[in-house]
């Protein structure tokens, strides 16, 4: 019997669109089946990805509201335009101790004080660059023309089942920029001519950017890692940025990892189904 789905774990690096191509270079007997993703996971993001399988990618919309399950870290003292590590940075320059690092400001009782305040229904920004369709184009589209003054950017009800901060450290800057730097070079350049208004993810300017944290950075950042249960298209980016500015400070997502998809029981606070 052929299966109607399988879960791939996608790298850091890949895209959705990469990691499922790779599964059918290696499988040989899917060359002319079709294949989709359902759920995907951003460029630096790593992770489950669910693939449907055949006539199962009819049914697509049938798994547009799985919850799933993430662990994922915040950089706090840095912010980019894309919430995550590939973005255009923002910070302040030449502060000796930011406020991220004061040791009154950001500690494991108060994110756990802050998430126990987040978890239920909350409403949501979507990032600027992300898919979501706003007068006939996605908007990442609109941010990429500079024309973002012209929209109004759409929220999302989304449920956090569950938000705990995990274990945290303090990093230096020379190791903050190399780690950056490897997961922006994670992947090979983006000739794609459909996608020239990226200019391969602005991978150019993203780099200097980083570039210019060990000229005016902080010596140390700290990131404090979570794990979190969330309905369908709640942006781990966006939660992060939130968490930071909730802080006081600012932030951006410096990693993510999906680990499970399937369907969450808020009230027995359990898994009724996950798909694996």
């Amino acid at each position: 019997m052929t299966k109607k789905y399988v879960v791939l774990n996608k790298k850091v690096g890949e895209t959705p669109l990469v990691c499922l191509e790779k599964y059918r270079v290696q499988n040989q007997d899917l060359q002319s089946v079709p294949l989709a993703y359902a759920g995907r996971l951003d460029p630096m993001a790593s992770g489950k990805l669910l693939v449907l399988i055949g006539d199962e990618c009819k049914k697509q919309e049938n798994y547009h509201q799985l919850d799933k399950e993430y662990d994922f870290s915040i950089l706090f003292g840095i912010e980019s335009d894309t919430q995550d590590v590939l973005g255009r940075l923002y910070f302040d320059k030449n502060k000796a101790a930011p406020k991220h690092l004061n040791k009154h400001a950001i500690t494991l009782a108060s994110l756990s004080r802050l998430s126990t305040s987040l978890i239920g229904e909350i409403e949501l920004p979507y990032p600027i660059f992300s898919s979501k369709t706003v007068k006939g184009k996605p908007l990442h589209t609109w941010a990429l023309e500079n024309r973002l003054n012209e929209i109004e950017i759409p929220t999302k009800k989304v449920t956090i089942y569950n938000l705990k901060p995990k274990k945290n450290k303090i990093i230096g800057k020379q190791q903050l920029v190399t780690e950056a730097l490897k997961k922006i070079n994670s992947f090979p350049p983006v000739k794609d001519p459909r996608k020239i208004i990226g200019n391969d993810f602005r991978r150019a300017d993203v780099r200097k950017d980083w570039q210019e944290i060990l000229k005016f950075g902080a010596e140390k950042y700290y990131i404090a890692n979570f794990s979190c249960t969330a309905s369908s298209g709640t942006y781990m980016r966006t939660l992060a940025s939130l968490i930071a500015k909730k802080n006081k400070t600012v932030g951006l997502a410096w990693s993510i990892h999906r680990t499970k998809l399937g369907y969450y029981d808020s009230k027995s606070k359990s898994w009724k189904q996950i798909f694996t």
